[in-house]
């Protein structure tokens, strides 16, 4: 089965403001390094996914410092980069036709927000036809909000996922392969 590894909004408006920092940030990192190591090593092909805010003064707006893809991911010149407008990384962006002419049958996720492009992502996914997705354990994440801190969003949003939109795999999975 012809996969590809989607980083979903790794953004260095995420680490510019303690604020605005993912919860578990630095594992989060490594953990999504560590994927696409494999992802390269494996022959994967790894897209990541750019929110673009067409409010000019919104943190993800284009051109802004926190609208870059995060300088400490392992970024090369031949990764896809799909920039998106919505929390939906398949609406009204190329993704689908990409995946489409690359043949792909599986998605492997990880990035940010769990609960917010993340989420919407990969349930559109699943109503795209691809049925045997992964999400990698500890390399999404989000931010406390006024009703859960992040870890609960997390274990919330996992345990709808699981089994349902995705199979649920930890990092150590793909250092094995």
């Amino acid at each position: 089965m012809k996969q590809a590894l989607i980083i979903i909004d790794m953004q260095e408006a995420f680490f510019l403001d303690d604020q605005n920092y993912l919860f578990d940030d630095e594992k989060v990192v490594d953990n999504i390094n560590t994927l696409i190591t494999w992802a390269r090593h494996s022959e994967v092909p790894i897209i990541f996914i750019q929110h673009t805010d067409s409010n000019e003064d919104d943190d993800f707006a284009f051109g802004k410092s926190g609208w870059d893809l995060y300088h400490g991911l392992l970024r090369q010149p031949e990764d896809k980069v799909i920039q998106k407008t919505t929390w939906d990384a398949f609406y009204q962006t190329e993704l689908a036709q990409y995946l489409q002419e690359q043949k792909i049958e599986q998605l492997i996720f990880a990035g940010a927000q769990t609960e917010f492009c993340l989420d919407t992502t990969i349930r559109n996914a699943y109503s795209h036809g691809y049925h045997h997705n992964m999400l990698v354990e500890d390399a999404h994440s989000t931010l406390d909000s006024q009703v859960l801190d992040a870890q609960q969003i997390i274990k919330h949003h996992e345990s709808i996922w699981h089994n349902r939109f995705v199979n649920i795999q930890p990092s150590t999975f793909f250092i094995n392969k």
